[in-house]
């Protein structure tokens, strides 16, 4: 079993606007050389997962405390299939009272509901509420670190290994935890379908333990904008500054994530300058409204009508840059033979919709109207 965490994470140097040659060597590498502004960057739109901007979006970093974000969807997703339910309530074990770095300062015995356990891992990233709700999970901290790979491998995150539930720095003989910028845009895109998740990850601070104390969002871009609402931060001095960071602006959503920056400052503004842009030079394009017919006659054996209207049953958008033209095409996919009965928005197949030669989304194709069966004269005269 790991030790417990008795110490801080990370120190801040606070520099004097006058020690400018200071800060010029703090910014260089043991070799003069100057700082990586970060180790690894991407920004994606999250409704399709198309790459906007990446800069060594597969290299490995630590999350530090963004690690929790697994955490985070395992619970939603247990929460969403009725394996848990908000109002559990998650006992305090005597290893999870003792973690340190952020926390909420449980004590051993103590009990808070999964609610208020995970608006304090969401909103104040709290080491001691992760490792009561990992045990609460799984049994156990290294239990729940199994569920965290198997459901990173699901999801195709390929640079991600996990060995904690927290993102704490590893002791001695401990392995950190990995990922890459490309891995946490993967998990974010999925995240963001849990509304839970994300009001607590838009949430500026909420009181804690009936107002007590106050739980402050880590994310520096909640706070101080309206726009951003979520989703993570994370740091140690081995690790740098991190931001999974996930805007709405003109209808759609983009996610920017900025691995391992030397300055907290250069994260957030690096992420909210991939933001900005991403809004700035892309604008969401209709390839395809839900209700648009697609064919007007498809057969339909032992039908009365024989053909039926098919109209898509879902609507395709695109994120293209502003002023670019282009080519879509629409193709619809059904089986050779389509019988009756059948009831008004039944599917019946699949509509394509490419752009040039590429796919960029496909949605139901339904019925537009009912079709009863062709009763034969045989049927009319014996029934």
């Amino acid at each position: 079993m790991m030790r417990p965490r008795r110490w801080l994470v990370g120190t801040l140097l606070v520099l004097s606007a006058s020690t400018a040659e200071a800060r010029q060597m703090a910014a260089r590498g043991a070799a003069g050389a100057p700082a990586e502004p970060y180790r690894g960057a991407i920004l994606v739109d999250a409704a399709s997962g198309q790459v906007l901007f990446e800069e060594n979006a597969h290299r490995q970093s630590p999350p530090a405390s963004m690690t929790k974000m697994m955490l985070m969807l395992l619970v939603a997703e247990r929460v969403r299939d009725g394996e848990m339910r908000w109002h559990d309530p998650i006992p305090t074990s005597a290893w999870a009272s003792r973690m340190g770095g952020s926390q909420v300062y449980l004590k051993e015995g103590e009990v808070f509901s999964l609610e208020e356990m995970m608006q304090a891992i969401v909103i104040h990233s709290a080491n001691d509420a992760a490792v009561a709700v990992a045990e609460a999970v799984a049994g156990s901290a290294e239990a729940f670190v199994d569920l965290m790979n198997e459901r990173a491998k699901a999801l195709g995150m390929n640079d991600t290994v996990y060995h904690s539930v927290h993102g704490l720095p590893p002791d001695k003989g401990e392995e950190p935890d990995l990922t890459s910028a490309y891995d946490l845009a993967v998990l974010a895109r999925e995240l963001v379908k849990f509304p839970e998740i994300m009001r607590w990850a838009g949430t500026k601070e909420v009181p804690f333990r009936q107002g007590a104390m106050t739980l402050t969002n880590t994310n520096r871009l909640v706070r101080e904008t309206n726009w951003v609402d979520g989703l993570k931060t994370g740091y140690y001095r081995e690790a740098g500054f991190s931001v999974t960071a996930t805007g709405v602006k003109k209808g759609f959503r983009l996610i920017a994530v900025v691995l391992g920056a030397p300055e907290k400052r250069d994260c957030f503004g690096r992420a909210a300058a991939l933001l900005n842009q991403g809004f700035a030079k892309y604008e969401q394009v209709v390839a395809l409204n839900e209700g648009d017919t697609v064919t007007n006659n498809l057969l339909v054996r032992g039908g009365k009508p024989r053909f039926v209207r098919v109209v898509a049953g879902g609507t395709v958008t695109v994120l293209t840059k502003r002023g670019e033209k282009r080519n879509f095409s629409i193709a619809v996919e059904v089986p050779k033979d389509v019988h009756a009965p059948l009831q008004a928005s039944a599917p019946v197949g699949e509509v394509v919709v490419r752009d040039g030669d590429a796919v960029v989304g496909r949605v139901p194709a339904v019925t537009a109207d009912a079709v009863e069966k062709q009763v034969s004269l045989w049927e009319r005269l014996f029934n």
